[in-house]
């Protein structure tokens, strides 16, 4: 073995043995230092194979140099399993095929890279489901489930991924690939399986004594599989190894029948012990799952989300929900009722509506990212995460452990896979006080000893990684230990695949990510007041826990978050990969240039601002808002890029051409002149340049004259309506007046700042702001509501205006209490009205992303549906996100975007349908890249009022 290459060296051998992808920069290796879980490790480089003959290339690469592998699929792992000092592969970005589902055999075979949600829709057709499924579904790969022998929710039926694995195709870290699976290595002369075979003929006792007591016991390696009357299975038992014995290349899985109907159960007691202890009880009624929360997860959801994000619950501060299968749904109620009969619940309730079922399950599925806060706010961890006890013994477990949470000082919220006796934890030790590393070590040697008294087992599901090896002594004996150290040097002589973890672990506070810092970014003064961090950008930055809910794809069910990464799938590009690199910056480790640095800026790059994540990152990250503050403190008192001063100052410019609209239009419809002006102002020559209105709304509504009486409301005259889409607003009034209200609008022209803001020009922001607060003020005062109707708008006044100005500013407190958009305005003061019927009308709507993540969506569709409406809401971003899609070098990415769910929703609309979106900007990109108009709420309103013809000077 040679010398330890230089990072330059050991990239370049790299690339010479034929490995196309490999990244050494500090941006990236800032990105893969961390996953879900406390630990920060550097890696040397990032490696994204794109063959097998790649993954075999590296391997051969660091064996030959002594440098140490670190397999890695989402990087979701909770307990440090996915983190490296040596090389890094990401098998997520090229190697995520499912190869091949055979329905009468029931197994598929995939890569390591896939991600579970795509194996779950190729089996679907077919009646079929892979059996576990973590909370992580939709993101979490094959090859990740398979290295921490992840369960889930719905393991209770299906057992863990090693109860599900056929075979698997290998590289041991000695190099040899093979095919193993049950009765050893298929098609080999090595000798692999026979020391194997050797070592567990001389623990027989040990293995038998020690391993497979129960069903969740995932801690070290489940040795049992190699038992004889376990059929020497080594593909089983390499599940769970957490990377440390062998490269996954690919695997057979099994797959199960996928349930014909299911019901939910929720079942109430008077606390979380007393739901586990009736576990027993349910088991025998054969749930598919058997889940546990109490109202301090509930009451996290109420708190991050709104009272309507939480259902119905039985009474109760502690439930149990029962998921119960049937071959029909009237079949599975009857199930229902019989676990209810024995369930000794104080309350229940049988969800049949899949819609409220799907509702209770997202609170349990989001569960890790939503309990990162303690109850009193503070940062809650990881670390002791997923300890698991046979269930009968869980309530009495849960007593003890909360007893020894309260001696220590501390809280975390619990919620957990009960019907395994699986918990979930996330406790607030205090990293940021003197003593807290020492308080974390104590507490979870005390905890590791607690378990262990209930024959349980460190880990239920994510493996031990840099968390709990150091531990694993106070659970198996030292002969079981050593035995550990024996089967991974018959895999990995040279300890280079994960080493640290398991066999001859790190210290469990060895390598612990900074998880509250000084900032070291110099900033002369805040920008945005980041009012749920107190001004802390670094508190702000580190709320990402790394949980990953932004890789996964989740516009089918209306989220945003991330569109870049849909669109690049590249680590770079998710809100985790960004807020990787500011971490890394406010500790001032990697960024050295702090706020200036250039991987500051190609992390933020591709950052649309859309505030996807600040509604969808169960962690509440708001990207959008670090983006505005690094910008701000980058630039300040520097010369910006061109569509900073042109696209950022949008409304001075349009309230210039406002003098001579038809001239400026003329212009710039002049080829050469068009060019120019797109060159000028950093936008891309194949964006269409907007043209203005040749009357403003303002003029028309000055023009119009004074309607009649009724409910005084004020009309937030924004940019984008009165200088480009002043019917808009003409629709808008229309429809106020209809329903009993008498329009007002401000004295004077008034803005809100967007377009500063989202270029981090914060000052000018301010000033723009507090002027148009300032005229807001008095009729707010007076209790006229506002109706916003650009939803970026609405969301500046609603949220951003508190941030940018301070909750101690009155004007902005209340005029965020008295924002409305149109249908939240309708919904609220105009009860009595009705809106006119759109039977027939089939529409797309396209929700503006500020408008999901700050306002929501929800009044909009009740009004919607209620009127007669068939609409499908598609979710993500259209790609244009104000001024990101006009600049230069966004084009390509924008369309992406669009491509991810708006655009093939559009073609799908039959050519009478109508696209529904808000949004300027959404409009102007369904204008550029669909050649179809869409149209806001207010006008498919005003277009069906009773009255149905324009009056007099309705017309822009």
């Amino acid at each position: 073995m040679s010398t330890d290459p230089g990072t330059g060296a050991l990239a370049a051998r790299l690339r010479r043995a034929g490995v196309a992808e490999v990244d050494t920069s500090d941006r990236r290796r800032a990105e893969y230092s961390g996953d879900a879980s406390l630990y920060r490790v550097l890696p040397r480089a990032v490696v994204f194979p794109r063959h097998v003959d790649e993954v075999a290339a590296v391997l051969e690469v660091c064996r030959a140099s002594g440098v140490p592998l670190t397999s890695r699929g989402a990087g979701t792992s909770i307990a440090g399993n996915a983190v490296g000092p040596g090389v890094v592969l990401d098998f997520s970005r090229h190697l995520g095929s499912v190869l091949s589902v055979d329905p009468d055999a029931r197994t598929a075979v995939v890569e390591p890279g896939a991600v579970l949600a795509r194996l779950q829709r190729h089996a679907a057709p077919h009646g079929l489901r892979f059996g576990p499924d973590p909370s992580t579904h939709n993101r979490c790969t094959l090859g990740g489930m398979i290295g921490n022998n992840a369960c889930g929710s719905r393991a209770l039926a299906y057992g863990r991924t090693a109860d599900n694995v056929v075979a698997l195709d290998v590289l041991t870290g000695a190099g040899e690939r093979l095919a193993v699976g049950a009765g050893g290595a298929a098609g080999t002369g090595s000798p692999l399986p026979a020391r194997l075979a050797e070592l567990t003929r001389a623990n027989l006792a040990v293995i038998r004594t020690e391993f497979g007591r129960f069903t969740r016991q995932v801690s070290g390696y489940a040795l049992e599989h190699l038992l004889p009357e376990n059929r020497f299975d080594v593909a089983r038992m390499l599940v769970g190894t957490e990377g440390t014995c062998a490269v996954t290349l690919g695997a057979t899985v099994r797959l199960v029948d996928a349930p014909a109907a299911t019901v939910l159960v929720a079942l109430g007691y008077p606390g979380m012990a007393e739901a586990a202890d009736a576990v027993p009880a349910v088991l025998p009624h054969a749930p598919v799952a058997l889940e546990g929360i109490d109202d301090r997860i509930v009451q996290v959801v109420r708190d991050r989300r709104g009272p309507a994000a939480v259902p119905p619950l039985p009474a109760g501060a502690g439930w149990l929900l029962a998921e119960v299968p049937g071959a029909t749904v009237a079949e599975a109620a009857v199930a229902a009722a019989a676990v209810v009969a024995d369930a000794g619940a104080l309350d229940s309730a049988i969800v049949v509506d899949a819609a409220q079922a799907a509702a209770l399950w997202r609170i349990r599925e989001d569960g890790a990212g939503l309990a990162s806060r303690s109850s009193a706010g503070a940062p809650a961890h990881a670390g002791w995460e997923d300890s698991a006890v046979p269930p009968d013994r869980l309530g009495a477990y849960l007593r003890e452990f909360d007893a020894l949470l309260t001696d220590r000082g501390l809280t975390g919220t619990p919620y957990g896979h009960f019907g395994d006796g699986c918990l979930h934890v996330r406790i607030d030790f205090p990293f940021d006080k003197p003593g807290g590393t020492a308080l974390f070590r104590g507490f979870l040697h005390d905890a590791a000893r607690l378990v262990g008294s209930y024959g349980g087992s460190l880990s239920g599901e994510h493996g031990d990684g840099r968390a709990r090896g150091e531990l694993l002594p106070l659970m198996y004996s030292e002969r079981a230990i050593g035995l550990f150290a024996a089967v991974k040097h018959v895999f990995d002589p040279d300890d280079l695949l994960n080493p640290g973890v398991v066999v001859r672990p790190a210290a469990l506070d060895a390598d612990l990510r900074p998880t509250r810092v000084v900032n070291h970014l110099p900033a002369r003064r805040a920008g945005l007041a980041l009012a749920h961090d107190g001004g802390d950008f670094a508190a702000a930055v580190h709320r990402c826990t790394g949980v990953g809910k932004c890789r996964a794809d989740t516009t089918a069910t209306g989220g945003v978050m991330c569109p870049s990464y849909l669109a690049t799938r590249d680590e770079k590009d998710s809100t985790r990969g960004r807020a990787r690199v500011l971490q890394e910056a406010v500790s001032g480790s990697l960024t050295a240039r702090g706020w200036r640095s250039p991987e500051v800026r190609e992390a933020l790059d591709l950052c649309l601002s859309c505030k996807g994540c600040a509604s969808d990152c169960p962690t509440g990250v708001d990207m959008a808002s670090y983006k505005a503050e690094v910008l701000h403190q980058a630039y300040r008192r520097r010369l910006r890029p061109a569509s900073h001063y042109s696209l950022g100052a949008l409304p001075r410019w349009a309230r210039i051409a406002s003098l001579a609209p038809r001239l400026v239009d003329g212009l710039l419809s002049l080829r050469p002149v068009a060019t120019a002006a797109r060159f000028l102002a950093g936008m891309d020559q194949r964006r269409a340049l907007p043209r203005f209105a040749p009357r403003t709304f303002r003029r028309w509504f000055a023009d119009r004259g004074p309607a009649g009486g009724g409910t005084p409301v004020l009309l937030w005259v924004d940019t984008f309506t009165d200088h480009f889409s002043p019917e808009v607003g003409i629709a808008a009034v229309r429809v106020l007046e209809a329903a009993g209200f008498s329009v007002r609008v401000t004295d004077r022209k008034v803005c809100c700042g967007l377009t500063w803001i989202s270029t981090g020009q914060l000052d000018t922001a301010r000033r723009v702001l507090g002027r148009g607060l300032d005229s807001l003020a008095p009729h707010v005062r007076d209790g006229v509501p506002v109706v916003a109707l650009e939803p970026s708008c609405a969301a500046v006044l609603r949220s951003d205006a508190v941030e940018l100005l301070g909750p101690g500013d009155a004007r902005a407190t209340a005029v965020a209490e008295a924002t409305h958009t149109l249908a939240e305005l309708l919904a609220r003061r105009a009860p009595e009205w009705a809106p006119p019927r759109l039977d027939g009308v089939r529409a797309v709507a396209q929700p503006h992303c500020h408008h999901h993540a700050v306002l929501g969506w929800r009044a909009d569709e009740e009004l919607l549906r209620s009127a007669g409406a068939s609409v499908r809401a598609v979710g993500g971003c259209c790609g244009l996100a104000g001024n990101f899609g006009a600049e230069r070098g966004h084009y390509d990415v924008s369309v992406r975007i669009a491509e991810t769910s708006l655009l093939p929703a559009v073609r799908a609309l039959p050519e009478d349908g109508v696209v529904l979106a808000d949004g300027f900007s959404c409009r102007t990109q369904l204008d550029h890249l669909a050649a179809r108009r869409g149209r806001h709420l207010a006008e498919l309103l005003a277009d069906h009022l009773p009255d149905g013809a324009d009056r007099p000077g309705d017309r822009p």
